[in-house]
């Protein structure tokens, strides 16, 4: 029969039966003990504080008494938002214009000529005066143009006169009618930034559809040089002094604002390094230097600049080493300079008795590593008719000759 048939057994199951009678009258008995001793005591425990009666209705009515805690009701929050860089872009934004570049073009099928968008950027209303406004944009943003137009931040188009231009300083003002310009930038001052401070950059990335973004950074470095190859032989023509910036700086953005907290346009935004995995390295040229520049350029139309005279300057450094020693003869301290590699006749420098590969080195005190450091050091230390110290090697030895500066043929 097995192990368990020993224990199941009609008496045993008697005495169980009899056991769980027991069990339930106790239970109940002692319930219902237990109640009554707690009714009895619920005076003394609500007195001392141990139990909280709260009437039926009361506990919402009293609001902040112990016992329920209302239900909130979520409501909507109003903010106004007036931070510096809020206030800043407030100043500022509707002085930031959008600038197109009309280009001629001609079919080749049916010879038809006609204009069309070529390109669009961004420029900055320094100025009103006369029925008048004037525009600073970047010169490659109206490079080429047939016409040039302006777009108002209410939308308004206007026809642009530009009245000066540089290619090296890429920089460019325009003309427009002034009567529906409403705001003018305010220009600050370069040389007092710091790094680390805000800086905030307005301007039309990818065009007019983003008219006025705004994005913003800091100032991340304040002595950047940018080399600029405007000929596109592949040799810098120009040394660009630039601000260095964290804020997204874009195609379109050139020629817009770039902005300190104050509201104040510290910089013209010009460039930025666009290559994969690089992220946030954008320039802007900064406003002393445009100030000084956009002054020649309503005065001129164009940058007067100095001219020393020689024909097709070539860096040492892109001559041949072989070259160095066996055709210009120069002693191994010398590392860099530029090569003369023609000298017209009656220029500056061949009445100062400069001569076909001479190598220059210094202008006055200034060493002269390249053709772009002769150009910039021409262009702002020195203006036609000044006098200026140039020192060169010549068949090994190293002369000094002054030279009075002439006016560029390309003014």
């Amino acid at each position: 029969m097995g192990y368990y048939d020993d224990f199941y057994e009609p008496e045993r199951k008697k005495r169980r039966d009899q056991g769980v009678g027991r069990f339930i009258v106790t239970s109940v008995t002692s319930a219902v003990i237990g109640g009554l001793v707690v009714l009895l005591m619920m005076p003394a425990l609500t007195k001392s504080g141990y139990v909280s009666l709260n009437q039926p209705n009361t506990a919402l009515a009293m609001g902040n008494n112990v016992g329920v805690t209302p239900v909130s009701v979520s409501q909507p929050v109003s903010l106004d938002v007036n931070t510096g860089i809020v206030q800043a872009v407030q100043k500022v934004e509707n002085a930031v214009v959008g600038v197109i570049n009309i280009q001629k073009v001609t079919n080749p099928w049916t010879r038809q000529s006609g204009t069309v968008e070529s390109g669009e950027g961004s420029g900055v209303i320094f100025e009103k005066k006369g029925g008048k406004a004037h525009i600073i944009t970047n010169y490659h943003v109206i490079d080429g143009a047939q016409k040039v137009e302006v777009s108002l931040p209410k939308g308004d188009r206007v026809e642009a006169t530009i009245i000066g231009a540089d290619a090296l300083t890429d920089l460019a003002v325009l003309e427009i009618d002034g009567s529906k310009v409403t705001t003018v930038a305010e220009l600050g001052n370069s040389d007092t930034l710091k790094v680390g401070e805000p800086a905030i950059a307005i301007g039309n990335p990818l065009g007019l559809r983003f008219s006025q973004t705004v994005t913003a950074g800091i100032i991340s470095s304040l002595n950047r040089s940018m080399p600029i190859d405007v000929d596109n032989d592949g040799q810098p023509d120009w040394d660009m002094d630039v601000l260095q910036t964290d804020a997204a700086i874009n195609p379109g953005n050139s020629g817009g604002a770039l902005c300190n907290i104050y509201g104040q346009v510290i910089g013209i935004n010009s460039m930025k390094i666009s290559q994969t995995g690089v992220e946030g390295l954008g320039f802007a040229i900064p406003i002393n230097d445009v100030k000084n520049i956009v002054s020649q350029l309503m005065q001129d139309g164009k940058l007067k600049r100095a001219y020393i005279g020689i024909q097709n300057p070539l860096d040492l450094t892109n001559v041949p080493r072989s070259a160095w020693k066996e055709d210009l003869n120069l002693p191994q301290d010398v590392k860099a300079g530029v090569v003369i590699r023609g000298v017209p006749d009656f220029s500056p420098a061949a009445k100062a008795g400069l001569k076909q590969y001479d190598v220059i080195v210094k202008l006055d005190d200034k060493e002269i590593n390249s053709t772009a450091d002769l150009r910039k050091y021409l262009t702002i230390n020195k203006k036609p008719g000044d006098t200026i110290k140039v020192t060169f090697y010549r068949n090994g030895l190293e002369k000094t000759v002054d030279l009075t500066l002439g006016n560029s043929p390309a003014n």
